[in-house]
């Protein structure tokens, strides 16, 4: 775009005039406000129950594999107990010829 084609903006055209409202108008768009808060509300009351039972599970998941590298780390330790025992057994047993 050109800068020779910028025109200035009037005022009504950055902030646009106050329209006046009879009261029964008003009392219509508060009560909408007053609508809209409330479902604003609930919804966000649902998003925070939704992230609180999210925040539960998420540390449910971390116990559970928690859980799971401690029984990995020690089937580990106990199958190379089983093999060394092997090893040892097979060892005192003559060689065949």
């Amino acid at each position: 775009m050109c800068y020779d084609q910028l025109r200035s903006l009037s005022e009504d055209e950055i902030i646009p005039p106050r329209t006046t409202r009879s009261p029964d108008e008003n009392a219509v768009v508060v009560e909408d406000l007053r609508s809209r808060l409330a479902e604003t509300q609930v919804r966000l009351e649902q998003a925070r129950a939704r992230e609180a039972e999210l925040s539960r599970r998420l540390q449910e998941m971390k116990r559970f594999v928690s859980v799971m590298e401690i029984l990995e780390t020690y089937l580990k330790r106990r199958y190379q107990e089983q093999q060394q025992h092997v090893e040892r057994l097979l060892s005192v047993i003559p060689q065949k010829q």
